[in-house]
């Protein structure tokens, strides 16, 4: 059956666009709901001004989640957590703790799953990216100290702990901290 859909249907289409559905589908769900209407030559005439006004509700979406990118790009978020000695965190920094406090410091309410970055587990300053239009990508700057430095570090007292490159490991650093200074590199060895 093919159907012109009035609104847009999960799956199946945007308004103004004609598809091809299942016939129980399209005559007890579709039609009864308003969503969709049968593609007849004046319901297709009809539908160039649904495309039109579709189209003007996308630019101006777009337009407010650009300026929206615009208004958070840059934030820093600052957060004390309680760490171990290495700077590993008992706890995380979540995608929820970010949405909340960036609606805290700036008004500006986000979907959490916008911010693109699974759980910070350690101290540092991250760069998160969140996901708005497709004119540009904002970044948070998120940094996550001790617990009992917060005061200090917000004071102006301590200086931002390192910036660390997310989907990085540091295992390279870890094995050269563990060999010693005054160590030899191994020689190599030939099997002639």
């Amino acid at each position: 059956m093919k159907l012109l859909l009035l609104s847009d249907v999960y799956k199946q289409g945007v308004a103004g666009e004609v598809v091809d559905v299942a016939d129980g589908y399209g005559r007890n769900y579709l039609i009864p709901k308003k969503l969709a209407v049968r593609a007849t030559a004046g319901e297709l005439k009809k539908a160039e001004g649904l495309r039109a006004t579709a189209a003007a509700r996308k630019a101006e979406l777009e337009s407010r989640l650009n300026d929206l990118a615009r208004q958070i790009d840059g934030v820093e978020l600052v957060f004390g957590r309680r760490a171990a000695n290495t700077g590993k965190l008992f706890g995380s920094v979540t995608t929820t703790d970010l949405a909340e406090a960036l609606n805290a410091k700036t008004g500006i309410d986000i979907n959490r799953r916008r911010i693109s970055q699974q759980a910070l587990r350690e101290i540092g300053t991250f760069h998160v990216p969140v996901r708005l239009g497709s004119e540009m990508s904002p970044t948070l700057k998120v940094v996550v100290v001790r617990e009992d430095e917060l005061a200090d570090y917000l004071a102006g007292n301590t200086a931002a702990p390192p910036v660390v490159e997310l989907g990085s490991t540091d295992n390279a650093a870890e094995v050269e901290a563990e060999a010693p200074a005054d160590a030899e590199p191994a020689a190599e060895t030939s099997n002639e």
